[in-house]
């Protein structure tokens, strides 16, 4: 089996949501560089990603709000009409100069990785994870859809159920909505409860096709493997699906600002693991994450855990010089950690397995 592939673009380099904006930091570019400085990124692995047409976009969305992006890129303005009926402009979706392309691409990224599962078990890429997209209007920061447009892929390349796993710190609920109704598709969710978008509560199983699991604050590294081992894999294993869709957002760890919960980056490592090794393709995307150096080293860390890479102790010169020239505005740079910069590994944080923890868990596991 060819080794795991890596989905980048360029385009994430130079584009930006704007000076005022969470993503305005780099991310997959950040990513990209850093798995560079290790020597962790051949050529043979990189697949640099197609954008998506807008028939292939139209697959979910509607034509009329992927048409209204477009054009809103090429004027970058819109009116109020276009600006309430596709929350573009507004609400955290703002216009700027790549709004259509960056947004496609990422998209073209997971449609083209769903085809390559055919030639081997893992392929990452992180520019995806967009999971609130709704199909006729953009909505926490996502204008398309691309685990949506890579799960229809995968089905219409004959795959007859697919399961998807979502471990960003906010529900995924444009995924979840996309296939309410079809028992091909089973989605997951570990989320933060009570965060925005308000939605994902336990008892919300989308007529059987969706397992929520909320979390309170503070969501422990023990407490996540609890819900691997209690909920996320007996889940699977009565789903059976023929291939996974893994969404790693980065914002539940602890160092991230639009979070409140508390996981060093091995509790996503061992998600990503404990999933690589069951007997079907993964597809790894990534998701939220709005600190650059905890999100570009945790990702680093998928990518080592699906090439079954030893994390090392200590970066070498070339990534931590790479780290340190980041600048990023916020108040949790004004002192950051040496660990932020000299290794990838978060020290792991432990705690008690809370009674709200063990109440999901169960509540999941019930038929």
């Amino acid at each position: 089996m060819p080794a795991p592939f890596y989905i980048g673009s360029e385009i994430y380099r130079d584009s930006s949501y704007g000076s005022w904006h969470p993503l305005r930091i780099p991310r997959v570019s950040l990513t990209t560089d850093l798995l560079r400085a290790l020597e962790w990124l051949p050529p043979a692995q990189y697949v640099d990603s197609p954008q998506a047409t807008e028939e292939q976009l139209v697959r979910f969305h509607d034509a009329n709000y992927v048409a209204a992006v477009v054009e809103a890129e090429r004027t970058q303005v819109v009116d109020d009409d276009i600006r309430r009926r596709y929350n573009i402009g507004i609400n955290g979706n703002p216009i700027f100069p790549e709004m259509f392309r960056r947004p496609a691409t990422a998209s073209g990224g997971s449609i083209h990785a769903a085809r390559l599962l055919r030639r081997t078990k893992a392929i990452y890429n992180p520019a995806g994870g967009t999971h609130h997209g709704r199909a006729n209007a953009a909505s926490g920061f996502c204008y398309f859809n691309d685990p949506v447009l890579a799960i229809y892929a995968l089905l219409d390349d004959g795959h007859e159920r697919v399961g998807y796993v979502d471990v960003d710190a906010h529900h995924g609920d444009g995924v979840q909505d996309a296939f309410h109704d079809d028992a091909r598709v089973l989605t997951v969710s570990v989320h933060e409860a009570g965060r925005w978008p308000g939605t994902g509560l336990v008892e919300d199983r989308a007529d059987g096709a969706a397992r929520n699991l909320p979390v309170p604050s503070g969501f422990n590294d023990d407490e996540m493997a609890y819900l691997l081992d209690r909920a996320i894999q007996p889940v699977l294993d009565a789903f059976d699906p023929s291939v996974l869709v893994l969404q790693c957002g980065a914002d539940a760890l602890s160092d991230d600002p639009l979070s409140r919960l508390g996981l060093s980056n091995n509790a996503l490592w061992d998600v990503v693991e404990k999933l690589h090794r069951r007997p079907v393709p993964l597809l790894v995307l990534g998701g939220g994450g709005y600190n650059p150096w905890s999100l570009a080293r945790c990702w680093a860390g998928v990518w080592a855990v699906l090439n079954g890479r030893e994390i090392p102790t200590v970066l070498p010169e070339a990534a931590t010089t790479l780290l340190r020239d980041v600048e990023w505005r916020h108040r949790l740079a004004r002192n950051p950690p040496d660990h932020w910069f000299n290794t990838l590994r978060d020290s792991p944080n432990h705690g008690p397995v809370r009674d709200a923890v063990k109440s999901v868990a169960e509540q999941a596991t019930k038929q």
